[in-house]
């Protein structure tokens, strides 16, 4: 084969970041690849043995490369990567031009696609009957003074209501807030440093518009670096699962969503096109305080990701559990009581053994309101009947 009639992209494939989902097909296993920017309107399904292949496409060797090295010939695999190309999932023109289409999409409607918050139901009535029901079944914590930010999570409802009821059941009642600001966690999306989005949301229970002139000065501070990778918010779920309650307990409140990430990490590349955490909470604050009025600030986070299914190599039992909540309760302490700074360094102290996921928000909520006392509500396990996977979760209020 002429490897010159090949285009470029395809002759030396670099894969883009995906999902791999796996399901059953009748009698046989496949691998859904979901493309967290859901550029195309299909998804790919594959052979659960082509994920060692997929894992060769880095734009580092040509396809003639890659079949020498899975033992294959240019002719077999061409035909997966040229489905790879079609989806959206090749570094590539056929990508540039679907990511286009989507923003395109977008802009014209200024919301996001419906996403994650739906997993609660299509119907609101209903919706509001379920979220009625998970508060009124949760003790009231009777915080004491105004609640500035809450922690909670951003597991399924299935599993983690009663952590989001715990959080949230502190600001029943309470007068709506002029804005509330949802810092989240980028979980499959591209951008290394904090991504906002000027986009508004969709929930079951109405739509849900930005904080305009908050976002005007946000643009006017950061430019266009922090909306740089704002598609990663199609397919992120972490901002969007809150929106039902805060749609429930407050109405037509704005809502700013942004995503951020592990402060430890650091940018790939710091070449100005992306921004920190710290100049993000730096340039926030000022643009809130700038806005006046009363924000409330969600920090979006879970814990603990152990067992098999994030690289463990053993399946969680009890004991593996009494460990999982010993390490998470002395570092729920340690946020609790320690300054932001301080909480950072014993999270690289220790390495994060448990993966934390949230650890970025976490802490840019806690700079970002100096609250006066930070309190825990509720901690939780979500454990799979077979012990494959263990997601923790906490509910924390922060007072002035």
């Amino acid at each position: 084969m002429d490897s010159d009639s090949i285009p470029e992209h395809i002759d030396r494939p670099h894969i883009r970041r995906f999902v791999p989902v796996a399901v059953r097909q009748g009698d046989r296993q496949v691998v859904v690849l979901q493309d967290p920017l859901r550029l195309a309107d299909r998804t790919l399904n594959v052979a659960p043995q082509a994920l060692q292949l997929l894992a060769r496409l880095q734009g580092e060797k040509t396809l003639s490369e890659v079949a020498t090295s899975v033992g294959a010939e240019v002719d077999q695999i061409r035909p997966l990567v040229e489905a790879l190309d079609e989806v959206g999932l090749l570094w590539g023109p056929t990508a540039t031009r679907l990511e286009q289409e989507k923003r395109a999409a977008i802009e014209a409607d200024r919301r996001l696609p419906k996403g994650a918050a739906f997993a609660l139901g299509t119907e609101a009535e209903a919706c509001r009957t379920q979220l009625e029901q998970w508060l009124d079944e949760t003790e009231d914590p009777e915080v004491e003074g105004e609640i500035l930010a809450i922690v909670a999570p951003h597991l399924d409802y299935g599993r983690g209501w009663p952590v989001y009821a715990s959080a949230y059941r502190g600001l029943v009642g309470t007068t709506p807030p002029d804005r509330v600001v949802v810092l989240g966690t980028n979980h499959f999306g591209i951008g290394d440093g904090v991504v906002l989005t000027e986009w508004g949301f969709r929930s079951p229970l109405g739509d849900v518009e930005t904080d305009a002139a908050l976002q005007a000065d946000l643009r006017d501070r950061f430019g266009e670096r922090a909306i740089a990778d704002q598609l990663d918010h199609v397919g992120e779920h972490s901002v969007q699962l809150h929106l039902p309650w805060i749609r429930h307990l407050f109405g037509d409140v704005p809502v700013v969503g942004a995503l951020v990430p592990d402060p430890l990490s650091g940018l790939i590349e710091d070449d100005g096109k992306r921004i920190g955490a710290d100049e993000f909470v730096d340039g926030l604050r000022a643009a809130l305080d700038a806005a006046g009025g009363r924000t409330l600030v969600v920090a979006s986070s879970d814990l603990s990701h152990v067992g098999p299914q994030f690289g463990e190599p053993r399946n969680v039992d009890e004991e593996r559990r009494g460990q999982v909540e010993t390490h998470d309760r002395e570092m729920l302490k340690r946020f609790l009581e320690a300054e932001p700074s301080e909480f950072l360094e014993t999270v690289e102290w220790n390495r994060n053994p448990t993966r934390w996921c949230s650890v970025g928000n976490m802490v840019a909520t806690k700079r970002l309101v100096s609250p006066r006392q930070t309190e825990l509500i509720d901690y939780r396990q979500a454990v799979d009947d077979q012990g494959v996977a263990l997601v923790s979760a906490a509910a924390m209020v922060m007072t002035a």
